[in-house]
């Protein structure tokens, strides 16, 4: 199993601030949170790896 980068699944760059880091960690987590997409599984799959 290959290491995650972290900072690429957020889509942010390695000097990104704090604030930045956590911004796009919850612009994501609301995009792909499985109450907003049922039965995707693309979307839960890709919630889990963002959390």
């Amino acid at each position: 199993m290959a290491k995650q980068d972290f900072y690429e699944t957020l889509g942010v760059s390695r000097s990104a601030s704090p604030d930045e880091i956590k911004r796009a960690f919850r612009k994501l987590a609301m995009q792909y949170h499985p109450d907003r997409n049922a039965g995707d599984k693309n979307a839960e799959q890709k919630f889990k790896d963002i959390n």
